[in-house]
């Protein structure tokens, strides 16, 4: 099942996303999204990620923050599949997807992005969205041949659906553009793009605000805040607190691979571990 929602972009234009939605959801109890149990990463001897748990209902925008070297790509990148756990378990809308690779997840609704986004320089914008097209029939052995007509027919859907995201996303003038051509800013929004068309239910970000210029950083905010309205979740990895303020309900902070504290922005922030984590003893 899926559900739509409508936005609309910087020109006031009309955008439909199609969201996931989950059939065994429960109205009068709020569905857990994600649920990390006891999640270590080992290189070695060393612990990146030391028995870390962690969980997120549906709805929510949450903000995941540390010190350098806290561990929070790690953790981000044994959500995602990128790594596989040392011990520990991951479950995303009650299936356990510890062992899943990363297709797998992000076809379940699970889509990430990187702190430095890495497109296809030479392919356009939009030819970049449209590579990440879900379980497209002309990718199967023959199917150019044998039913022409429904290939052509899913790659118009894929084109329409990969240009209302870019308009969206505020990147409609560029979709003829090379990727190379794009500014830090405007990766981060291709980068999002690409996670958009899967039609994900829980979107990880890795630092959406690095690199970026504060005007197209409000772009990316409001966007957040969009998708958000029409039912996705996020968790976000970011060392600008002032955006993590505006958009988290709920912040986890990392320190030496454990999770240290979570709690809403304004007490983390206050809190006398982060502080210590942040700014060491002499602060």
């Amino acid at each position: 099942m899926a559900r739509m929602g409508v936005f609309r972009d910087l020109a006031g234009n009309r955008i439909v996303h199609t969201v996931r939605a989950d059939a065994t959801a429960k109205p009068s109890r709020p569905q857990r999204m994600l649920e990390i149990s006891h999640l270590s990463r080992r290189f070695g001897a060393a612990r990146a990620v030391d028995r870390v748990s962690l969980r997120l209902p549906a709805g929510c925008i949450a903000g995941l923050i540390g010190p350098n070297g806290a561990g929070k790509t790690t953790l981000f990148n044994l959500i995602a599949g990128s790594l596989r756990p040392s011990e520990g378990r991951i479950r995303f809308l009650g299936r356990d997807i510890s062992r899943a690779p990363a297709h797998r997840r992000l076809a379940a609704g699970l889509g990430r992005t990187f702190q430095i986004p890495r497109p296809f320089a030479a392919m356009t914008v939009l030819e970049n969205v449209l590579l990440a097209a879900q379980g497209q029939p002309g990718e199967r052995p023959f199917a150019n041949w044998l039913s022409p007509a429904r290939v052509a027919a899913a790659e118009r859907r894929n084109i329409d659906r990969a240009r209302e995201i870019i308009d969206f996303l505020a990147l409609g003038r560029l979709a003829g553009a090379p990727a190379a051509t794009l500014s830090g800013g405007q990766r981060k929004l291709l980068e999002l793009a690409r996670v958009l068309m899967a039609a994900p239910r829980l979107i990880l970000l890795d630092e959406p605000a690095a690199g970026v210029n504060p005007t197209l950083l409000e772009v990316i905010i409001a966007r957040i805040r969009d998708l958000h309205a029409g039912g996705v979740s996020f968790l976000i990895v970011e060392h600008n607190l002032d955006l993590v303020g505006r958009l988290c309900s709920e912040v986890h902070v990392m320190a030496g691979g454990r999770m240290l504290v979570s709690g809403t922005p304004g007490a983390v922030t206050r809190d006398p571990r982060v502080i210590e984590a942040y700014l060491g003893g002499g602060a």
